[in-house]
Parts: structure tokens; C-alpha cells; sequence
């Protein structure tokens, strides 16, 4: 199905088409150029996912806003879109992220124990980017898109595109939001995949406010189309539903993996949270358009289509319930046990080999931190004493 264009709240612009296979109402519905077959085992490990991304990310927010976090960027709102296309990547293709894919890092099986971590500050990632095949987070806005496609290209000459083996192919996908298709690096990363016909997907999450801009103060086009600007195929899906989410993803890592080059894919979606938990989105924002998209919700919809057809019924959805709750137990309890670093390990990856100017600086910074404990307070206390003395 394709969805018509309609105004949005608050006098905002009408919107155009997007792809959907899953109405709001949690209808299936058809798209002449996208299918999707999905036997009841997918579609309930499909609502599974979402549900226990929303509980991890909720149990997250609710560690910052008790002191136990620095900071959290939530992705409430945006959960099918970060399921429907994590869920449509091969285990050989590699994803770039921002800070906010979380549900994404749960389909690459990446613990959300470690992506607490960098928000605790007690760690520089904590996950093994070559393992999963998932990068580490970035918080540069933007620039992960210039990475992918430097990695696709590479995958381009290595031979590993286009070779008609599913299991050497392979294809890039960069997420990133509708804010950052205003940063140079987006657009010059689109250049270079266009120029190239590197294999990379450029995912963008469109949830409608890059922190507290919405989309008529970053574009006068929809984003989508401005990839035809660049040579390559763009279209909109609706990102709220995590069945047309996957089947366009999907389409889009498939052509590039036979080496027909990048596609935009623009996920139309709404960040129903905050941009980050610094942020307060009442400041910017009507009340009226959260309302309206919470009737959009992603779980919603596919709960009512398991519960209408029959595919799903109330005891799988408590024990769904359940498995969520444990998993924010685990979360929790793991983030709390996570132990203080040594301060004097942040030099320790500032580089591969061994560096005389870090060298130095640790060395520097292990005597000024000593001062610190009782014995070095002692030491500078009797010095002080001398001084005056004198």
C-alpha cells in the first residue's frame, strides 16, 4: 500500500507517499512493488524484538534519571524501524550507527548491558566492532556515513560484491537522522557512494526533529528524493511499520550486494521521547502531534494483527511481558555492578602501538592523580607546611 499524502498537525506541510504493508489499525496490506511473506514464527519474533528493545530502552531512561547514567538518547517511537532493518541484514553485512540504535544492536546480538556502558562512562564502547559487525556508536552527527561508504568501497575491492554467492556478498548500511542530512560529511559520503557505486545503504530515521529543528527548517523537499540529486534510487517507508520497514531494507541490501549500488531509504517515523534525556521536547513541540503519532505506535500494530488473525493470544503476550522484565532486571542489576576504570586507562587504545607523547601524558597524568590518595594528600600537605615554614 501506499500511503497519500496527508497535511500534518499544527499547520505543518502535507507528507508524501510511503511505502506500508501494516496499517495503524494492524491491517496487512499490499504494495505493488514490495512483498512480504511472514509466517506466525516471524511475525511473533518480530513483536518480540520491539517490545524487548522498548523495555530496555525504558529501563536505560529510567537509570539516567536516577543518577546512574550520564545521558541516554532514547529511540521510543522508532523501534520498528530500527527492528524491521536490523532484522534484513546478512551476518556478513556491516552496519554503521549514531548513539541511538539500539534496537538495531539488538539484532546483532550485542549486548545492551555494553551499550550502558558508554553512558556510564565506563567504557569506550565495549563491544567488539569486527564480532558483530555492528561499529562502534558515534557521536559526530553525520560522519559514520563517510565510514560506510569508505568500508563499502573496500568491500567493493575486495571482490566481495556482485559475485552471485549469498554468502560472500556483502553490503553496508549507515543509519543516521534527518538533522544530519544537513552536515557536509552526509552529503559528500553520497557523492562518493553514487561516484563510486559503492554498496551502502543510507538509512535515515526521519523521526521529524533533529533535537529541536523540525524538518521545514532542514529541507524543502522530502529527504528522499534528494538522493535522484546524487544518481542513486531514494524512497520513503512508513517507519512505524516493521513489516514494510524489512521488505524495503531489505530490496535495498539485496541491490547492493549484486553491486547495483547505494539507495536511500528515508524512515518515516517520530521520535515520541526526548532527543536525549538533556532535552525537554515541550519547549518545541505541540502536545497535539505526539497524540496523534501514539495511535501510530509499531507494537500496537502488531499485536492487533497477531491477536486479530489468531496467530498470538494472551498467554504469549504475558510471556513476552515477562521475558521484557527479566531482561530489564538484568540490565539493570549488570549496569549498577559495573566497576569504576582506572582513570589512567583512557590512554590505553588512544592508539594501536605504543606512543611517546601518550607515553608521556599518562605518565603525567599517574603522578597528578597519585596526589589524589591519602599518602600523595600527606606528602603535598607537608610540603605546604614547609613552604610556609619558610
Amino acid at each position: 500500500m501506499t500511503v497519500p499524502a496527508v497535511g500534518g498537525p499544527g499547520g505543518r506541510p502535507p507528507q508524501p507517499p510511503l511505502v506500508q504493508l501494516l496499517t495503524p489499525e494492524g491491517e496487512r496490506v499490499e504494495h505493488p512493488d514490495y512483498s512480504l511473506d511472514v509466517t506466525p514464527d516471524e511475525l511473533r519474533a518480530f513483536y518480540r524484538d520491539l517490545v524487548l528493545v522498548r523495555r530496555v530502552d525504558a529501563e536505560a531512561t529510567a537509570l539516567q534519571r536516577q543518577g546512574e547514567l550520564g545521558l541516554w538518547a532514547s529511540l521510543l517511537g522508532q523501534e520498528a524501524a530500527q527492528v524491521g532493518s536490523g532484522r534484513a541484514l546478512a551476518p556478513q553485512d556491516y552496519v554503521f550507527p549514531t548513539y541511538r540504535e539500539h534496537g538495531v544492536a539488538w539484532c546483532r546480538d550485542v549486548d545492551p548491558v555494553t551499550l550502558l556502558g558508554l553512558y556510564r562512562g565506563v567504557n569506550l564502547g565495549g563491544w567488539d566492532p569486527a564480532e558483530h559487525n555492528f561499529h562502534l556508536y558515534t557521536i559526530v552527527i553525520g560522519s559514520q556515513t563517510l565510514h560506510a561508504t569508505g568500508y563499502a568501497m573496500g568491500v567493493q575491492r575486495d571482490g566481495a560484491v556482485g559475485t552471485g554467492d549469498p554468502a560472500r556478498d556483502t553490503a553496508v548500511i549507515a543509519y543516521f537522522g534527518d538533522g544530519a542530512t544537513s552536515q557536509g560529511d552526509v552529503n559528500e559520503a553520497f557523492v562518493f557512494a553514487s561516484v563510486n557505486n559503492a554498496p551502502v545503504v543510507f538509512f535515515c530515521q526521519n523521526n521529524q526533529w533533529a533535537i529541536s529543528e523540525p524538518n521545514e527548517r532542514q529541507t524543502r523537499v522530502p529527504l528522499y528524493q534528494r538522493a535522484a540529486g546524487f544518481g542513486f534510487p531514494g524512497l520513503r517507508v512508513d517507519g512505524n511499520d516493521v513489516l514494510a520497514v524489512h521488505a524495503v531494507t531489505k530490496a535495498a541490501l539485496d541491490r547492493a550486494r549484486r553491486g547495483e549500488g547505494p539507495t536511500f531509504v528515508e524512515a518515516f517515523t517520530y521520535r515520541m521521547g526526548a532527543h536525549t534525556t538533556s532535552d525537554d521536547p515541550t519547549r518545541y513541540r505541540i502536545e497535539a502531534e505526539v497524540e496523534e503519532w501514539k495511535l501510530k505506535d509499531p507494537i500496537a500494530r502488531v499485536k492487533a494483527l497477531l491477536a486479530r488473525t489468531g496467530q498470538a493470544g494472551e498467554e504469549f503476550f504475558a510471556e513476552v511481558e515477562a521475558e521484557a522484565d527479566r531482561l530489564a532486571g538484568h540490565v539493570r542489576g549488570a549496569c549498577l555492578a559495573m566497576p569504576d576504570p582506572e582513570p589512567v586507562s583512557m590512554f590505553d587504545h588512544a592508539y594501536r602501538d605504543p606512543h611517546p607523547l601518550v607515553e608521556e601524558e599518562r605518565a603525567w597524568f599517574a603522578e597528578y592523580h597519585a596526589g589524589f590518595e591519602p599518602a600523595g594528600l600527606e606528602q603535598a600537605g607537608a610540603v605546604a607546611a614547609g613552604e610556609a615554614r619558610r
